[in-house]
């Protein structure tokens, strides 16, 4: 049965197809809206087609930008020799805001993962392995702890070790204020692999 208009109808159908974006999300977000005065929707709608229109990637990291290169690749104060791989832009955000990392990054825009017919070619890989004929000393893997993100870890491993470029994995454990008997063995394990001296 439908309550609404379709243009009502039409706007939560689509704004449900948002990830995290469920029927009532939709719903409260297209009545949120509908409620907005008129400039402000026609300045969301403008951003969103400016946005899509004019972001691509980076041609060097592959991270989302509007230049040819994003302004970490473009800041010449950061080490370059030094490249740390994530599996996508909101992981290099993340990482970002800690403030204490000052290489660059290479953004692979997914994880190899058989289940889902994802395999090397399918991310940027290639992309990777070119950008390691310059001045690289170190690649840091920072895959998610997940399955695929262990897979995708330890087939870039196994890409650069003959290379001679030092390759390191970022640590995984227990979460600050975690409680060690809630933690999963696997976790248990890595954070005691992980240790260091204090």
């Amino acid at each position: 049965m439908e309550y609404y208009s379709s243009h009502i109808n039409k706007l939560i159908e689509q704004l449900s197809h948002l990830p995290g974006i469920g029927a009532k999300s939709a719903q409260r977000l297209a009545f949120h809206i509908m409620n907005m005065p008129k400039d402000q929707v026609e300045q969301l709608t403008s951003s969103i087609t400016d946005a899509r229109l004019n972001v691509q990637y980076c041609k060097c990291c592959y991270t989302l930008t509007d230049q040819e290169l994003c302004p970490i690749c473009a800041n010449q104060k950061r080490d370059h020799s030094t490249i740390m791989v994530v599996e996508n832009t909101r992981d290099l955000a993340a990482y970002e805001k800690t403030g204490k990392f000052d290489g660059v990054y290479h953004v692979l825009h997914g994880a190899i993962s058989p289940m889902l017919g994802i395999g090397p070619d399918d991310i940027k890989l290639k992309e990777l392995m070119k950008r390691l004929q310059g001045d690289v000393q170190e690649v840091i893997i920072a895959t998610n702890s997940s399955l695929e993100g262990e897979t995708t870890a330890m087939y870039i491993s196994k890409l650069i070790k003959p290379t001679g470029i030092k390759v390191s994995r970022i640590a995984s454990g227990v979460p600050v204020g975690g409680d060690l008997e809630y933690i999963d063995e696997v976790t248990l394990l890595r954070a005691l692999e992980g240790r260091v001296e204090l």
